[in-house]
């Protein structure tokens, strides 16, 4: 979406000597909520003309410029003198691009910024009364939200002038607004602004990012009006997207973004998520997340659910959402234990006596444990292709394919373009799709293998892969066929195959950690994780396995090797617990914004991609990793510290409220009318109710 830069729909003539060179053509959404003005200087011819406050009083030396298409400087006739109270990270942040831009920029703080303030061209004060002697044109906070209101009503404001605007850049705008209208005298001019960027995200600039507000109470003196485009049109210069928008629909919106955002990020901190060799994109973007929300101090996440009546509302969804999801994992497993235990009992043997921790206690006779391998560390295996993308006819595999569907597909395409023979067996018919591919494909499992494929690759879903497997009649096989799957989970494949196939067959355990989406411009760079389970020693079985990989690792993929219970261990941190935030947050319905931070962003993407999957996915890889229920419990443990963690901090400041200040406090009147606690919660709803008594 291109930047958008709204304004004011009060409109000036246009000043005579500027009127023959520029014209704005204006753009107007009227089915929109917000009225969006695109601002696009061009040349017309002489007329009379009307323009929106943010090109006015524009001085005769500058006749011939647009002010927008000079980021970094401004002329000197809309130079303004700006008040940053609050000179922490975000104040000198803002205060490099106001003073590049030639603003005269004044700062002060508690902490002494002083150096700081003199590396960038700042006067530096440590009274605010020596600050405001200055009479500057603005004062923008840039405080924290818990202590805004303690520095406002600190400032000595009647040393100000009548009408000076007042600007904040806190991330919840209601309490921002109430508080300027409480505080502030009614001559003094209000903006709430809400920048949806900061030092990490915009540290190359402010090109495309949000900037949100809402003109609280301007003036109508025509000086005042243009002070206060004039701020505004410090943002657009730097390619700012302008989105003007009250500050009950900001947080309204912000409660669904920014604050969830913060709350999955807080959340799989505690869980303390780590890189692992079989991180995928959507695990990798998980720790990104974690990262960024990481940097914030617990005070800012606590004064994103404080500050903000909406956030208590969605803390509730997510646990619902969680909550639901759990009913409906742990149902479908008390239906499949239900059917065990009074229908085909022998379906699920993997859950009765045939394991015990995993390993399969009747294995085919002759099979040694020195042939079944099984490593604690993840290794890249090393591999030296060659270059060309066709393989030579010594190292051509005849591949049997059984599971035809969109992932079976998706690998015989690159068999087939390497040179290998492929074929196929399917459930469902797909002998059209086969032709296109050059996939000879049969519908009867005795047709298929007898047809003897060195290698056969099992692409079935994982709760269908046991009775698959089983349906095949392995007696119509070479002895020594290679069994390969490429499922998501790795002990369950690794036990099934070593309790039903003959000894002398061989068994190669994988995961692509990629499909037809993530790997559709190609497999470099992505993981390839594999166990040789069993491999026969002679030179023909070992060769015929590394042929098999060399088929990944051709084109380009990273080769690990791994056993399948590391696997299982880093999967069920990772793959599972993207799936289950991925499956969480599709509940609750999010939807872009005007108001999206990069974070947020990150969660939509996280639903688009796990939302793609079936839910008998997402069952399988709770069902079939022995790690899964851990993840799970350590997931909810998460979010129950995080919970009581935040109204900790709620009944600290309700107590300081009740027995110290005895002040009326808006914001807990506010927090109380709005509370919807659940049952575990009740004790704090009661304190809460008694506090609104006693503030009344």
């Amino acid at each position: 979406m291109p930047p958008r830069y709204l304004h004011s729909t009060i409109n000036h003539p246009l000043p005579k000597p500027l009127s023959s060179t520029i014209s704005i053509s204006i753009s107007t959404h009227l089915s929109s909520p917000h009225y969006y003005y695109i601002l696009k200087p061009k040349l017309t011819k002489p007329t009379t003309a009307t323009l929106s406050l943010a090109v006015q009083n524009i001085s005769s030396t500058t006749q011939a410029m647009n002010p927008l298409n000079h980021p970094t400087q401004t002329p000197p006739s809309r130079h303004l003198k700006i008040a940053i109270i609050g000179f922490g990270n975000y104040g000198q942040f803002l205060a490099k691009t106001f003073v590049s831009q030639g603003h005269t920029v004044l700062a002060h703080s508690r902490s002494d910024h002083s150096a700081a303030a003199l590396s960038l061209g700042i006067s530096f004060f440590r009274d605010p009364h020596d600050l405001f002697q200055q009479l500057p044109d603005l004062v923008l906070l840039s405080t924290s939200i818990l202590s805004t209101e303690k520095v406002l009503k600190s400032l000595p404001l009647h040393r100000l002038k009548r009408g000076t605007l007042f600007v904040d850049v806190l991330s919840v705008k209601e309490f921002a607004k109430n508080l300027f209208l409480d505080v502030l005298p009614e001559d003094f001019d209000v903006i709430c602004t809400h920048p949806m960027f900061g030092p990490e995200s915009a540290g190359n600039g402010w090109g495309g990012r949000s900037f949100v507000f809402e003109k609280v109470r301007v003036g109508d003196e025509e000086s005042r009006v243009d002070r206060c485009e004039k701020f505004l049109g410090m943002f657009a210069s730097e390619g700012c997207r302008m989105v003007e928008m009250s500050c009950e629909e900001h947080d309204k919106l912000a409660a669904g973004t920014q604050f969830m955002t913060h709350t999955v990020g807080r959340v799989l901190e505690k869980l303390g998520l780590e890189d692992t060799p079989i991180n995928t994109k959507g695990y990798e973007r998980l720790l990104g997340l974690v990262e960024n929300t990481a940097r914030d101090s617990f005070d800012l996440y606590y004064g994103l659910f404080m500050y903000n009546k909406n956030a208590l509302e969605m803390l509730e969804r997510l646990d619902l959402a969680f909550g639901a999801l759990r009913r409906q994992l742990f149902g479908r497993l008390h239906e499949v234990v239900r059917k065990q235990i009074f229908g085909d009992e022998g379906s699920l043997q993997f859950l009765g006596g045939d394991c015990a921790n995993g390993i399969p206690q009747n294995r085919a006779a002759g099979v040694s444990t020195s042939n079944v391998r099984s490593q604690d560390a993840a290794r890249t295996y090393e591999y030296n292709p060659e270059v060309s993308a066709v393989v030579d006819d010594s190292s051509k595999l005849k591949v049997g394919i059984v599971g035809f569907g969109n992932f079976g597909q998706f690998l015989a395409k690159t068999f087939v373009r390497q040179g290998h023979t492929v074929l196929s067996y399917s459930r469902t018919d797909y002998s059209n799709v086969a032709k296109q591919f050059g996939v000879s494909y049969f519908s009867d499992a005795d047709d298929f293998c007898e047809e003897h494929p060195e290698v056969i690759v099992l692409c079935t879903s994982i709760l269908s892969t046991g009775k698959v497997f089983k349906s095949l009649p392995l007696q119509r096989l070479k002895r020594s066929t290679l069994f390969v799957d490429v499922l998501s989970v790795k002990e369950f494949p690794r036990n099934l195959f070593l309790q039903h196939l003959p000894a002398e067959f061989d068994i190669l355990c994988t995961h692509p950690m990629f499909g037809p989406e993530s790997g559709k411009n190609g497999w470099s760079h992505l993981p390839l994780v594999f166990d040789k389970v069993r491999v026969g020693s002679d030179d023909r079985r070992t060769s015929r396995c590394d042929r098999f990989l060399d088929v990944f690792a051709r084109e380009g993929c990273r080769m690990v090797e791994m056993s399948c219970t590391e696997h299982d261990r880093h999967a069920a941190g990772s793959q599972l617990i993207t799936h289950t935030v991925g499956r969480i947050l599709e509940r609750l319905g999010l939807e872009p914004t005007p108001v999206s931070t990069k974070g947020y962003e990150t969660l939509l993407n996280l639903v688009e991609n796990t939302a793609g999957d079936s839910f008998d996915l997402y069952y399988g890889l709770f069902m079939y990793n022995a790690n899964a229920m851990e993840q799970l419990e350590r997931l909810d443990l998460s979010f129950e510290s995080l919970k009581k963690q935040l109204f900790g901090q709620l009944h600290d400041a309700l107590r300081t409220q009740l027995f110290e200040s005895g002040e009326n406090n808006s914001v807990m009147r506010e927090k109380t009318a709005l509370l919807k606690i659940s049952q575990n919660n009740a004790a704090l709803a009661s304190l809460l109710e008694t506090l609104s008594v006693r503030i009344k």
